[in-house]
């Protein structure tokens, strides 16, 4: 029986993508959402990602909007998108704003979380996107 504080994921592991440019950030991120049971891909920036065509089987991407390279969360959605990628997208950042909010949801992400978030917010946005099979969630958060 799962604790009120407990998520757990959908089966089989879903992968999920993660490009965060720092170091213990993105160490910590994929730890927990291991621990929530996703096969997690961690990458520090987008050049990476792309050149690994990690994209096959992925359910999620969580992505940093600055990332070093002078490209961002929004670049890396938009090239995946002309990739033909239509998996659900989480922007996180440390520079919530609304506008910025709806630039990502104009660019396609499905949730913005502002730094700091809780981790279990996190794992949750994940599990609602890939239960729903979402490219955009109509709520902003």
């Amino acid at each position: 029986m799962l604790s009120p504080f407990e998520v757990r994921p959908l089966s089989p592991r879903p992968k999920v993508l993660l490009v965060e440019d720092d170091t213990a950030v993105r160490r910590s991120l994929l730890l927990v959402l291991q621990a929530r049971g996703f096969d997690v891909k961690a990458y520090a920036d987008p050049v990476s990602l792309l050149r690994e065509g990690a994209t096959k089987g992925a359910a999620c991407l969580i992505a940093d909007y600055l990332l070093q390279r002078n490209c961002d969360g929004l670049d890396l959605l938009g090239t995946l998108r002309k990739n033909r990628w239509a998996g659900p997208a989480i922007l996180i950042t440390a520079h919530s704003s609304a506008a910025l909010s709806e630039k990502a949801f104009q660019c396609g992400f499905a949730a913005v979380l502002a730094k700091p978030f809780r981790e279990r917010e996190l794992a949750e946005t994940v599990i609602r996107l890939i239960g729903r099979g979402q490219v955009r969630s109509p709520s902003l958060r």
